[in-house]
């Protein structure tokens, strides 16, 4: 794994004798003469001609991607939300039908139950986890069945071996946001899943300075989606590309210490008595560990848990944090945590957060490479004046 995110998508010999990608910035590309041209306009000569259309960082981007998930072909986007829409659309028709489960990203979800419908496609949204309503869900029209797996913020994890028997019965493709869990951890072309896709703005970039996003998978599929991305036109700059490269470098080092320390800090809360529960599949506690263990290689940085106390308290807790930052993104160098209830659902009433799972007390840790005994350290000395707080 180290080894493809370093070397997979370039030629050994590269622009000046660079060690790195060359950042070719750049929005258009000369032709020397009008022969050039027409070999590739009418021949079909392989250049590039203008930045929408690709660039070569970008390319070097996505063949590294297709390595390292063990895809066909990789289309990178600006951000992971463009990947996903540009995706549901050039799957779907008018008439079509697409299925969903409940635990899926809110803004995904949010684009599915309501703004494709404008444009006659119906959508299905089931409880994750139920397979038969899964299965009873499933339409003459239906196209693809989307999910994500481990889920945000509960960290459920889909059968994908059931999925994909599921979808080949039924005929439908099967598409996984698949950005927590990155190839390290889990690879779900191997599963039969049809289409992957990342948030490469979290684990694959792993700075917490760029956004972009990946649909990786079969050619032919991929091919389609490509083709309607050049039409919406939510491309990669050339400079995210560089910087996207140079953090999976070293993606598989980050991701093996985040999957480490996060079941340090896991243990460590189920254990602690201010935490009411915790929510990691690495854990036993946790409803989808079984699954985990056979279809994921690690589990991932992300912990989820509830702090016992009222919505003042856990703001004192979280206030309390001295290492960890507010913040509401994951899969970087530094550790963030996030409330899901104030920063993702601050516009729905307590009574529709809470029939969703969100509840005052639920927080999300997103763990990055600091020392463990740090980051629980920091957890625990906030814990402790959470508790001041609520005998007051």
């Amino acid at each position: 794994m180290s080894t493809i995110a370093i070397h997979a998508g370039e030629d050994r010999l590269r622009y000046a004798d660079s060690i790195t990608t060359p950042i070719v910035q750049t929005s258009t590309y000369a032709f020397k003469d009008t022969k050039e041209l027409e070999a590739y306009t009418k021949g079909g000569k392989e250049r590039y001609e203008y930045g929408r259309y690709g660039n070569p960082t970008e390319k070097v981007a996505e063949h590294r991607l297709a390595a390292l998930e063990g895809a066909e072909d990789c289309v990178v986007f600006s951000s992971g939300m463009s990947a996903i829409v540009t995706t549901i659309l050039s799957l779907v028709r008018s008439g079509d039908h697409l299925v969903i489960t409940d635990d899926a990203y809110k803004k995904t979800l949010e684009f599915c139950s309501g703004y494709i419908q404008r444009f006659g496609v119906g959508c299905s949204i089931v409880p994750f986890g139920d397979y038969d309503a899964l299965q009873a869900a499933i339409q003459p029209n239906t196209r693809f069945i989307f999910s994500e797996s481990p889920t945000n913020p509960y960290l459920n994890i889909f059968d994908l071996a059931r999925l994909h028997e599921i979808a080949r019965r039924h005929k439908v493709l099967t598409v996984i946001d698949s950005t927590f869990a990155t190839p390290a951890n889990q690879r779900p072309l191997e599963w039969g899943v049809d289409l992957v896709m990342h948030s490469c703005t979290k684990y694959l970039g792993g700075h917490n300075d760029i956004l972009a996003g990946a649909v990786l998978g079969r050619k032919e599929l991929v091919e389609d989606i490509r083709d309607l991305h050049k039409a919406f036109g939510g491309v990669i700059d050339p400079h995210c590309c560089y910087l996207l490269l140079r953090g999976l470098k070293t993606f598989a080092l980050r991701v093996r210490k985040q999957n480490e320390s996060a079941m340090e800090v896991a243990r460590f809360l189920e254990a602690h008595p201010r935490v009411r529960r915790v929510y990691y599949p690495g854990l036993e506690s946790h409803r989808h560990h079984q699954i985990a263990k056979e279809q994921m290689s690690g589990f991932g940085g992300v912990v989820t848990f509830d702090v016992k106390g009222s919505l003042p308290v856990v703001k004192r807790f979280l206030d309390s944090l001295k290492l960890c930052y507010i913040a509401p993104s994951l899969g970087g160098v530094e550790t963030l945590i996030t409330h899901p209830g104030i920063v993702s659902y601050y516009n729905y009433s307590r009574q529709q957060r809470y029939a969703l799972g969100i509840t005052d007390s639920l927080v999300r840790l997103a763990v990055g490479v600091e020392d463990a005994e740090d980051i629980i350290a920091d957890l625990y000395q906030a814990l402790k004046r959470s508790a001041r707080a609520e005998k007051r």
